[in-house]
């Protein structure tokens, strides 16, 4: 099994503007001259953190959707990041996960932040996805969804990296660093987490703390504050030897979430 290299956008955005925020995000991306299997885009990369749905919400396979499968398709990498659809007359923060040949896969934010209105106007998620590539298997969240564990976790090693996109501010840094680090123990997995950086539109400041924590929860990459697009590399057999030889996984609870 190869070795898997992921890269973090850690970013301020602009608040409320599609247009700028992908023409800002694309810059960056091709001054990053290293090779990755996935790039790794903020929650809500194209606006900030914003309630603003009616305004600011487009179907599927229109502008953003098409913006990512261009990148993906350009950069040979899948691209992963969350952004304001308009589904069914519905609003959803959904995350798209883009592979160069076009296909694609798509989870709904389950955990809507209600102390910030998010759950008065988008519509929840029903299912976790676990998406593929280059033989290691993904798990893609978002943001608020780090909090509830039941809704993560790793029922017989169905993947390898769990990865959260987030607008996480700072004034709750620390329990993201404590929650990250505790999915990564619990589920024997590798935890990505990216974060924005900056201050958005209702004046609330984000410091980044992007990390990557390996299978033992052992913080192996962070940076706090700086815009950074950073390529780190996951190593398969390091995960595997380590699930072998504590295989704590064939102890874990059974059960089945109920939605």
């Amino acid at each position: 099994m190869q070795d898997l290299k992921v890269t973090i956008v850690q970013t301020a955005l602009h608040w409320e503007s599609p247009i700028a925020n992908m023409g800002m995000l694309e810059e960056k991306i091709w001054h990053h001259h290293t090779d990755t299997d996935i790039i790794i885009l903020p929650e809500m990369f194209t606006t900030g953190f914003t309630m603003n749905a009616p305004a600011l919400a487009e179907p599927m396979n229109l502008t953003t959707m098409k913006w990512m499968k261009q990148i993906a398709e350009q950069t040979g990498a899948a691209v992963v990041g969350s952004y304001i659809v308009k589904d069914d007359f519905k609003y959803y923060n959904r995350l798209l996960w883009m592979l160069p040949t076009g296909v694609y896969h798509f989870y709904d934010k389950r955990h809507l932040f209600r102390m910030a209105g998010e759950a008065e106007v988008y519509s929840m998620g029903s299912k976790t996805i676990i998406v593929e590539i280059k033989g290691w298997k993904i798990c893609p969240l978002i943001c608020y969804d780090l909090r509830f564990p039941v809704w993560s976790r790793n029922i017989k090693n169905e993947y390898d990296v769990l990865m959260y996109v987030a607008n996480w501010p700072t004034a709750r840094v620390q329990a993201w660093n404590t929650l990250l680090k505790a999915r990564a123990i619990e589920n024997l997995s590798y935890v990505v987490g990216v974060n924005r950086v900056g201050e958005d539109g209702n004046k609330t400041e984000y410091n980044g703390s992007s990390t990557v924590i390996d299978f033992k929860g052992e913080q192996v990459f962070n940076l706090i504050d700086e815009e950074i697009v950073h390529t780190h590399t996951l190593h398969y057999e390091a995960l595997q030897g380590f699930r072998n030889k504590f295989p704590a996984h064939l102890d874990a609870d059974d059960f089945s979430i109920g939605i």
